[in-house]
């Protein structure tokens, strides 16, 4: 790809946008995400001379410019100050695997749905880990953070979801098939 090689950036390209694009999505909003990521494209290209590493590394570098354009983009379009709150109490991640039992339970359409309604850091941790499927030192680098905190971040995200899956399922009426 460093060569100039047309087919190797169009096949580094197709399998990295899907998942990049729904990483944006979840942070400026399926309006924004294309130009957002079609900005740290561009970046990447122009910077393409600095990278060293692998595929994984690339898409750690890419997602990285990626993020850095996202944030950029919001603090241009949300000049007034934040009504979200971060606060949160602390938690011990258990040793349940909430991450299978999310995804196990919803289609992706409707679970990246329910990760858009997280909190920022929690939605970002999930989308990093679960979706593009990096790993926890590999996310902190990303957000700036700390791995255990990215941890920390990613299971209260899950935990969350979890307990809004059971909730819905509890107040669903049972189908024609649970009657008696």
């Amino acid at each position: 790809m460093r060569e100039g090689d047309e087919s190797a950036f169009r096949e580094v390209y197709r399998s990295v946008q899907p998942a990049l694009l729904r990483y944006l999505t979840s942070l400026v909003g399926v309006d924004d995400a294309e130009d957002v990521a079609a900005e740290g494209w561009a970046q990447a290209v122009r910077d393409l001379d600095r990278f060293s590493g692998g595929g994984d590394a690339f898409r750690a570098w890419l997602t990285t410019i990626c993020r850095n354009r996202a944030m950029d983009h919001l603090r241009r379009e949300q000049r007034r100050p934040s009504t979200v709150s971060t606060a949160e109490a602390e938690d011990r991640p258990g040793e349940v695997d909430v991450e299978a039992q999310v995804l196990g339970t919803v289609g992706s359409e409707t679970a990246l749905a329910l990760i858009g309604t997280l909190p920022p850091d929690q939605r970002e941790a999930v989308m990093l880990r679960v979706v593009l499927g990096f790993d926890a030192p590999t996310a902190a680098r990303i957000l700036g953070k700390r791995p255990g905190a990215v941890r920390t971040a990613a299971h209260r995200g899950l935990r969350t979801l979890a307990g809004r899956l059971s909730a819905d399922e509890a107040q669903r009426p049972p189908g024609p098939d649970h009657s008696a």
